[in-house]
């Protein structure tokens, strides 16, 4: 038996949503850089992302997204790949949270992916193309946080949804994924004024070299799955945190330090 796995994207269309920065900048430049066709959604006016087709709209209007669907896939020919990553943040208390702050996340987190993978998957099938439908989740989607309680609803909500469409579309060679990312270097970060001794704190807690992921460790992710390597992965999440929700009790402060076995042991003869 012979092993060919490729990464090759060329060929192929991509719809990737929040990409004007971070983690969906990320992505985007990736597929491009392994060949392919890239589609950019996002609120911003301008967007510096490299990409060959740029739509400006704000993924809370749901109302707008199924034609914006139909849309992309008229001015594209087809869509292969569609990436769900636009997200949306608070940081507050729960009885802080107003009706306005929890609809908005639920729209931006929710509900786009959704109503945008719709229009995307019903031309998928029509069109007899085993595409790829990737959300990005977070760890918040398969455990909770403080503070977050409108986005870690939105990120379960997502991971159940990942799994539902897994079902549905997979009879027709339609697989459907979810990333979850732990705490990874992003502007959002910025935006939540997280203080710098809240940021020194969590790298104890993360097993992998004690640090916070990259925006190119999730990219990697998104292509492995978007390629022909992950073509019979369906209904799954990937995490990358190296290794922040294995570690159920931090105790490391509270051990010996480590001593190595092998430190003394004689050479082979």
């Amino acid at each position: 038996m012979s092993v060919d796995i490729r990464f090759d994207l060329s060929g192929k269309n991509a719809v990737v949503t929040g990409a004007a920065r971070g983690i969906g900048r990320a992505i985007a430049e990736a597929f491009r850089h392994f060949g392919a066709t890239v589609a950019v959604i996002d609120r911003v006016e301008h967007c510096s992302t490299s990409c060959d087709r740029y739509y400006q709209q704000d993924l809370a209007e749901t109302a707008a997204l199924p034609e914006l669907g139909a849309r992309i896939w008229d001015d594209m020919g087809h869509v292969d790949i569609l990436v769900n990553n636009a997200g949306i943040d608070y940081s507050e208390w729960f009885n802080e949270i107003t009706l306005e702050h929890w609809r908005r996340v639920m729209a931006v987190n929710l509900d786009a992916a959704f109503f945008l993978t719709q229009p995307i998957a019903e031309r998928m099938i029509d069109a007899h193309i085993a595409g790829r439908i990737i959300n990005v989740s977070s760890t918040n989607g398969i455990v909770a946080e403080a503070a977050q309680a409108h986005y870690n609803a939105s990120k379960g909500g997502l991971e159940l949804l990942t799994q539902s469409l897994a079902i549905e579309l997979g009879p027709f060679g339609i697989t459907v994924n979810a990333l979850a990312p732990g705490l990874i270097e992003t502007e959002i970060y910025k935006d939540l004024n997280v203080p710098q001794e809240l940021i020194e704190y969590s790298k104890e807690h993360i097993p992998l070299q004690g640090r916070w992921g990259r925006v190119e460790d999730v990219a990697a992710a998104a292509v492995f799955l978007a390629s022909d390597a992950g073509h019979y992965i369906t209904g799954q999440h990937i995490v990358i945190d190296g290794g922040l929700t294995c570690d159920q009790f931090p105790r490391f402060k509270f051990l010996p330090p480590y001593r190595s076995r092998l430190k003394n042991k004689p050479a082979d003869d």
